[in-house]
């Protein structure tokens, strides 16, 4: 069985907390996010090292760990244009990022897994110091901007949305795995 594009609105994980992973965002506040991108890179770079099959998926239907890793380097990649889009722009609408065509095009499963720890630590520092940014200037968490799917997000809730994923991902490639 071929993996199925995810099709839920997680947009609900900045509410309460994920039933699977156990993250609960709104428990949170958005100064926090930065020190949990900066925790959940380091813990990434400790699954990376451990080698192992990780580029071999646990069935047909779930990305291999090496895949999440590089779903997550991207996740900080492209939420760091996004976040300089809500701050610079007046209420943006993002372009759409379909992420089961990126896994596909940039060959995800193919990816050297010392290379791709490298550069999910530097977006994950690129995005963690510009978390800071809007940390100190202290007036831009309520700024918006807009999903292409409609979704609306401020800069305090979009960080909040943006860090339950590497956090859940992490869950998904834990050596227990997830239940199911």
């Amino acid at each position: 069985m071929p993996i199925e594009p995810d099709t839920k609105d997680w947009t609900w994980v900045v509410e309460r907390a994920c039933p699977e992973c156990g993250f609960d965002a709104s428990a949170i506040g958005p100064g926090e996010v930065a020190g949990l991108v900066r925790a959940n890179a380091h813990d990434w770079q400790a699954v990376l090292a451990a080698g192992g099959p990780l580029a071999e998926r646990p069935s047909d239907d779930r990305w291999s760990t090496l895949e999440y890793a590089c779903h997550v380097r991207d996740v900080f990649r492209l939420y760091d244009e996004r976040l300089h889009l809500m701050l610079e722009a007046d209420d943006p609408t993002f372009p759409n990022w379909d992420q089961d065509v990126a896994a596909v095009q940039e060959r995800y499963g193919d990816q050297d897994p010392d290379v791709v720890a490298g550069e999910l630590a530097a977006a994950a520092a690129t995005l963690a110091d510009d978390f800071d940014a809007v940390a100190a200037a202290g007036d831009a968490w309520g700024r918006t901007g807009t999903r292409s799917d409609g979704a609306r997000f401020t800069v305090d809730t979009f960080a909040r949305y943006m860090v339950h994923d590497p956090i859940h991902h992490l869950w998904d490639v834990a050596p227990e795995g997830p239940p199911g």
